[in-house]
């Protein structure tokens, strides 16, 4: 399918004491513009349900952008559609510049450099943490075995994981199987993570470990997108917040400003009902 101007579209250890996260460079080259960039992306299923509406986005290099908003306001689809998961009905998303919703676009590429951790683990059960680990690395990047292990054991360090290699998913917590699901993804050094309700699955008091990677990751330079509903959480660790209603990007700015001075009655009213709740 071609849009209006003729392009192409395919129709847990304990993370606080583990040391201080040191991710390896990406091979691709940084770019001058935003690493991920959003031009009026249009998504249906079906011929009345509409997700997203024109939705246009940029996410420079190095930054977190927190999407926040409802459910069904279109967060996690926004992600899908990113990382080729989901077909768009019409606009385009570019990665460093290079439009990937072409027809000619190798999506299995493109999500070599995309890390996505959603909000199920999808581990492999009958694989132990370090064969989910290196399974990609040695499929996808092959990887001689010995280097896939070095890697997996040096960011399950990071991540307070270093004595779970060796376990079945199935003996972990939620949140070591949730940092379990990072490293994977982290394991192929993506140019940028995509995260999608990554708390949702967790209890309470296992969602802070959860975050405390999250918070390493930025600090080390990682671009990462992440749909959430931890307003808290977001209002810290993101550089922009995106607020998400009935498919469009309703509002756009700083956590301070968001959160402090929303422009639009929605995002009040959103707010407003988050703080009620005792979630902001």
């Amino acid at each position: 399918m071609t849009d209006a101007a003729g392009r192409g579209q395919p129709t847990e250890g304990s993370p606080q004491a583990a040391p201080s996260l040191s991710l390896e460079k990406s091979p691709q080259p940084p770019a001058e513009g935003p690493v991920l960039r959003f031009e009026s992306v249009r998504k249906s299923f079906g011929r009345r349900h509409v997700v997203l509406r024109e939705v246009s986005l940029d996410v420079p290099a190095h930054t977190v952008t927190a999407l926040i908003g409802a459910s069904g306001s279109g967060k996690s689809t926004l992600l899908r559609c990113a990382n080729l998961l989901e077909e768009i009905d019409d606009g385009a998303i570019h990665l460093d510049g290079v439009e990937i919703t072409d027809l000619r676009t190798d999506a299995d590429a493109v999500r070599r450099r995309i890390g996505v951790v959603f909000q199920a683990y999808n581990l492999f059960p009958h694989m132990t943490v370090l064969e989910n680990i290196t399974l990609a690395p040695r499929r996808v990047l092959r990887l001689p075995r010995d280097e896939a292990e070095e890697r997996a054991h040096t960011l399950l360090a990071r991540l307070g994981l270093a004595d779970k290699a060796s376990e079945y998913p199935d003996r972990l917590s939620g949140g070591q199987q949730q940092r379990a699901a990072i490293v994977r993804a982290l394991a192929l050094r993506p140019r940028l993570l995509l995260l999608d309700e990554i708390t949702a699955a967790l209890d309470p008091e296992l969602v802070g470990e959860v975050l405390t990677v999250v918070r390493d990751l930025k600090a080390d330079g990682m671009t990462m997108v992440l749909a959430t509903h931890e307003m808290t959480f977001a209002r810290t660790v993101a550089d922009q917040v995106c607020f998400l209603h009935d498919g469009v990007v309703l509002e756009r700015g700083t956590p301070e400003q968001v959160f402090g001075a929303p422009r639009q009655e929605r995002t009040r009213q959103f707010l407003r009902r988050v703080t009620e709740a005792g979630r902001l």
